[in-house]
């Protein structure tokens, strides 16, 4: 929250959407915030994809998102607890489907234009580290999306 309110004056006005633990986002409200955005932002628990529905996902059309930036793969004990009792209910091949790289795809064929995602799992100190670098670098300095991903790399 402290990082959302830093830049909220900086392109930041219009956001909206879920924040801290209100409440946990329905299926149509996934749906209505990734098909109304131009950008959006996903720093939460275990894997993105686990939160929406997969077959909902890829008939999706989301070519005005042009930029997606997903801090994720994130536990906790809870969370370990609820997503290993969500995949029990899953194909292999589904969890699989789940992986960053394969979000990335996913979301790229329903036409988000660029996905910066984390690759492996973190912690959320870390996580909050990433945003600040990303919002200095996209809203404050004005750097492009690939510079700024070069930066965070470092």
């Amino acid at each position: 929250k402290e990082i959302l309110e830093k830049y909220h004056d900086l392109f930041t006005v219009q956001w909206e959407g879920v924040t801290g633990n209100m409440r946990v986002p329905s299926q149509a409200e996934w749906e209505q915030l990734l098909t109304s955005c131009s950008a959006f932002l996903f720093y939460g628990m275990e894997r993105f994809m686990s939160h929406v529905l997969l077959n909902r996902l890829v008939a999706m059309n989301i070519p005005k998102c042009h930029l997606m930036i997903l801090l994720d793969l994130v536990q906790s004990q809870q969370s370990y607890q609820r997503i290993t009792s969500s995949d029990i209910h899953k194909s292999c091949l589904h969890i699989a489907l789940e992986r960053p790289t394969e979000t990335a795809m996913l979301l790229s064929l329903t036409g988000v234009r660029c996905v910066v995602a984390t690759q492996w799992y973190t912690s959320l100190q870390e996580n909050a580290e990433r945003l600040e670098i990303l919002f200095q670098n996209l809203l404050s300095t004005g750097r492009t999306t690939g510079q700024t991903v070069h930066i965070l790399r470092k």
